[in-house]
């Protein structure tokens, strides 16, 4: 039998998503030998460990053809060609083509097809029936960004906002929970931004309101990654009214003090993401919150850190995505003055620290309360907080049981099943 490609998937869950779009269009062109590196470029570390593993996947097997895609191989195409590793190098938008899987040469030098992402204007629908292994799925809205902050090179990566109309975003809901999704999560490089190249220029609210009416069957629904900014009146009413959005939301915050956030270009200050997080428990009592913060941003003394790390207790965020600092080339921030890289790499341990404290923290409250907790493998499963819990018996993947817990470890829940 044939061997499916194997795909390696760095960064956000968009490219988790695009992965499986990947693995469909490989199947149809009938690639059946290869490893796809889907790469990751919003730090330097995630591109130098794509290199790393394109090296790996080389030594482990000098025959099978390697294609690079994704940010990274949109970005820097070139550098990823003058690998000796490397036979296919595929831009972001020539991934999600079957052509692209087709015959390519092996003579040499690597085949590059990567156009600019800038003039791509629309972005396509892809229909999956699920995602490989697992219990949820990720559906794409939204893709690109128009915001410039200072330290990303997304932007060049990903092209300009743009939007997946809202009726084909809720057929592939409709489709993917008839194939027996259980938990759908939406996914985009700013989904806050949905709608605003559309017709009547609709906002995420009425998208997210939308599919939890037309698709009643559909037992979670998740939001990856917001702007506080670009949060509307209808989505803080569908938080507030309906328990099928789960209580779980990750901010792009980036830091927690005001000069720094005004050098990274941002939109919101210190008191707009505590006033937000306010704002979101006052509507939903049992709201947690997840983070992206920067640690080391150039120019950062120990105060603006420190305003950092207390924004994380006074907000009480529970999940930190915490990134060191690295220059990317082509943005202002890699000519700024930059803090040392020991004090980046220890800044960001005490980031993480501080993160790991709110999480311990949280898993404590939860002992003794009850929770419908989505089963993933074996006894394993997540409240609606993400949360990981293991159960005192096995249950079906996709399942969702009621469970008390019952004890809580450094960094997962324990509970038995309820009737």
């Amino acid at each position: 039998m044939p061997r499916e490609p194997d795909i390696v998937t760095f960064g956000c869950r968009l490219n988790a998503y695009e992965s499986e779009v990947i693995r469909d269009r490989a199947r149809a062109a009938g690639l059946e030998r290869a490893v796809i590196f889907n790469t990751c470029a919003v730090t330097a570390e995630a591109t130098r460990q794509a290199r790393q593993a394109i090296r790996r996947a080389r030594r482990k097997d000098p025959e099978v053809p390697i294609i690079v895609t994704g940010c990274a191989a949109q970005i820097a195409p070139r550098m990823f060609a003058s690998m000796p590793e490397v036979d296919q190098v595929l831009g972001n938008a020539e991934k999600l083509q079957t052509a692209s899987y087709g015959d390519f040469g092996l003579a040499g030098e690597a085949s590059v097809r990567v156009n600019g992402i800038m003039s791509v204007k629309e972005t396509a629908h892809h229909m999956i029936d699920g995602m490989t292994g697992r219990t949820r799925a990720f559906v794409e809205v939204q893709n690109g960004c128009d915001h410039r902050c200072t330290f990303c090179i997304i932007p060049y990566g990903r092209g300009p906002s743009r939007s997946v109309p809202a009726g084909e975003v809720v057929e592939q809901v409709r489709r993917l929970v008839e194939a027996g999704t259980a938990e759908i999560a939406l996914t985009g490089v700013d989904i806050t931004a949905w709608g605003a190249d559309l017709p009547a220029a609709p906002k995420l609210g009425s998208l997210v309101a939308r599919i939890l009416r037309l698709v009643p069957e559909l037992k979670r629904l998740r939001l990856t990654s917001l702007d506080m900014v670009e949060v509307d009146d209808d989505l803080m009413g569908v938080i507030a009214n309906d328990e099928r959005l789960m209580p779980h939301f990750h901010l792009s915050l980036q830091a927690g003090d005001d000069m720094i956030l005004k050098r990274m270009k941002r939109r919101h200050n210190r008191a707009d993401a505590l006033a937000f997080c306010e704002a979101m428990r006052r509507v939903r009592p049992d709201a947690v919150f997840g983070a992206d913060l920067i640690a080391g941003f150039p120019t950062e003394t120990e105060e603006m850190f420190a305003n950092t790390v207390s924004l994380v207790d006074e907000a009480a965020i529970t999940y930190l995505h915490v990134f060191p600092f690295s220059p990317r080339p082509g943005t202002p921030a890699a000519r700024m003055p930059q803090v040392e890289s020991g004090l980046v790499r220890e800044r960001a341990r005490r980031l993480r620290a501080a993160g790991e404290a709110q999480f311990q923290a949280f898993l404590t409250s939860q002992v003794g309360k009850r929770h419908a907790v989505l089963m993933e493998t074996g006894s394993t499963g997540r409240t609606p907080h993400y949360a990981p819990v293991d159960l005192d018996a096995a249950c079906a993947p996709g399942d969702v049981v009621k469970a008390e817990i019952t004890g809580a470890s450094a960094d997962r829940l324990r509970g038995r099943l309820v009737a």
